[in-house]
């Protein structure tokens, strides 16, 4: 099921890169120029402004879809989950580092501390 939306969510957006693309500009670019007309006026939706517009829903649409069946397969688990590794293992020994968190010298005695130079 996943897949299907996913393509037709692929062929939704290379239709709608395509009308945008074939649409003319109406507004000139941020306002500017343009000519005629009443000033502040908007032209009549045409049919590809409207099947642009349709495109853009339904684009939408498969974007939600996607993203709740992506939400329902993945609930309840984790990435570890997936790899079958038990995140919490037994035996697996973890360093004493104490209370200080500065890494430790060369010789182990001394913590290193940075040089000032």
């Amino acid at each position: 099921m996943e897949n299907v939306v996913l393509i037709i969510h692929l062929i939704l957006a290379l239709s709608l890169i395509g009308t945008v693309l074939l649409q003319r500009s109406e507004g000139g670019g941020l306002g500017m120029g343009g000519g005629g007309g009443a000033t502040g006026s908007r032209p009549a939706p045409t049919a590809m402004s409207k099947f642009t517009w349709a495109l853009a829903a339904a684009f939408i649409c498969t974007s939600i879809a996607l993203t709740l069946i992506a939400a329902s397969n993945t609930a309840g688990s984790s990435v570890a989950d997936r790899f079958g590794a038990d995140p919490v293992q037994e035996g697996v020994a973890v360093p004493d580092l104490g209370d200080s968190l500065l890494p430790p010298s060369l010789n182990g005695d001394d913590p290193l501390l940075p040089a000032g130079e």
